[in-house]
């Protein structure tokens, strides 16, 4: 017993003299690796890794490229340059799983799932190590970690990317409070747009959306923004807020929704016609103009980043007919800029139409 106990022993002596670095042991042999111009160097004897991006949000639009910086270095500087491997991942948010983008070893690379082709490494300066993301779609808002692993040394930084969007509500054709969750999301989905967050319901309220209808957000709760408090929206007696009424159940509670659209590449424009149109030949019209008929999301993105205003009521592609706003006047609705709607009139109604040309 008193051998095995000393067999067991005996490897700690040596190991006891030699660096340590969070909580990980290395060994000062590179057991015949050459770096760089061949010049060797203890691996993170007393060396810090590094890895810096912006702190600040990055801001863009669905269809455009953006760059997510990030950048290493060692403290002190190396005086040679090292191999490392670079990592880039989208994080779980609102029940979503974790998504690999891109890793870089040297000159081999890997992109996964739905960033394949468009995505890239830039490396414009030395130990730059910034994610390059085109075509931007809905579902690339959010957070991503760029991760440099150098050896047992690993260390990342996050950055987040938001897609400029408005939220807006949006009801059924069937009337108030008839979507599962299920149905909320394929809604927003046929409208261009997905099931907003509550951070986006926030911020639309702080940015003066009022609306009374409970709907569903991305997280399958049910909630409602209120800026003038009121009797029908929960009394007088309670502050001005984003209302919930918690989660609830993904097929038995029915709701409206508020859905999310990002901003357009694309360009909204009420078709000059010299006769109002039914539902089907407001279709045709945009198809022979060389455009579509605008989604109820592509309208609010151009009244909110493009500046629509136009007091015809048009034909949309749900059969809802509405009209952009941004400067309220006589004959023209409510006293506030926003989307006016007239519901979803029978598809024989004459109305005109608004059709959607992506550039």
């Amino acid at each position: 017993m008193s051998l095995l106990f000393l067999v067991l022993l005996s490897p700690f002596p040596c190991v006891l003299g030699l660096p340590f670095y969070n909580g990980f042991y290395y060994s000062n042999d590179l057991s015949g690796r050459t770096l760089g111009n061949g010049y060797g160097e203890g691996l993170f004897n007393g060396v810090k890794l590094v890895v810096e991006t912006t702190e600040e949000s990055l801001f863009s639009h669905q269809g455009a490229s953006v760059t997510l910086p990030c950048h290493y270095h060692y403290e002190p500087a190396l005086a040679s340059p090292r191999h490392v491997r670079v990592k880039w991942w989208k994080l779980s948010e609102n029940g979503a799983p974790e998504q690999d983008v891109l890793v870089v070893i040297g000159q081999r690379h890997r992109s996964f799932g739905d960033y394949q082709g468009r995505v890239q490494l830039r490396q414009d300066k030395q130990q730059e190590v910034s994610l390059e993301l085109r075509d931007l779609r809905l579902e690339d808002s959010g957070r991503y970690r760029c991760e440099v692993i150098d050896g047992l040394e690993d260390e990342s930084g996050l950055v987040e990317l938001e897609l400029r969007g408005v939220v807006f509500p949006y009801q059924s054709r069937e009337g108030r409070y008839q979507l599962n969750f299920h149905e909320a999301q394929q809604a927003c989905q046929e409208q261009g747009a997905m099931v907003a967050t509550f951070e986006q319901l926030f911020r639309a309220w702080e940015e003066g959306l009022d609306w009374c209808n409970a709907g569903w957000l991305q997280d399958a709760s049910v909630q409602y923004p209120i800026v003038l408090p009121r009797q029908p929206c929960g009394g007088l007696g309670l502050a001005p807020g984003v209302r919930s009424y918690g989660q609830r159940h993904h097929r038995l509670h029915r709701y409206d929704v508020f859905c999310f659209a990002v901003a357009l590449k694309g360009r909204v424009y009420y078709l000059e016609n010299p006769k109002k149109l039914t539902l089907l030949e407001a279709r045709e019209a945009c198809q022979e103009d060389g455009a579509q008929i605008s989604t109820v999301g592509q309208l609010f993105a151009a009244w909110k980043f493009r500046g629509l205003d136009r007091c015809d009521a048009g034909w949309l592609a749900d059969g809802s007919a509405r009209y952009p706003i941004v400067h309220p006047r006589l004959n023209c609705g409510p006293p506030e800029p926003g989307v006016r709607t007239f519901g979803f009139p029978d598809p024989h109604t004459r109305y005109g139409v608004y059709c959607y040309v992506q550039h």
